[in-house]
């Protein structure tokens, strides 16, 4: 793998490393949506917003599309969707891996007393 695509995955993830800009992702999962509405979804300050929106559209990761005095944000690939459903495979993946050792862990506790 050459240098270049190493390079662009690691500035893709490092935009996506942030639970603000995935919860904004995840609600434009669901559709087009702009700050407003992506704040009030959200509970978060407008300013905070703004600044993970541009983060995002600067990795051409959303687009925005102005339609008058407002700016409707979307994903720019669908395969954002994909990646943040194995994400959560992966996340339930480690989680059932802990609960499995948990159990053992519990199992060898009674297996003492």
């Amino acid at each position: 793998m050459n240098l270049e695509m190493q390079q662009f995955k690691a500035e893709f993830f490092k935009a996506l490393a942030h639970p603000l800009r995935i919860k904004i992702l995840e609600l434009l999962v669901e559709g087009d949506k702009n700050v407003n509405e992506i704040q009030n979804l959200i509970g978060s300050e407008g300013s905070a917003v703004s600044q993970q929106l541009t983060v995002l559209r600067a990795k051409n990761i959303v687009t925005g599309t102005k339609d008058g005095n407002r700016v409707i944000y979307s994903l720019r690939d669908p395969m954002i969707i994909e990646l943040l459903n194995v994400a959560r495979q992966i996340f339930n993946n480690h989680l059932v891996d802990t609960i499995s050792m948990l159990d053992k862990f519990n199992g060898s506790d009674s297996d003492n007393i």
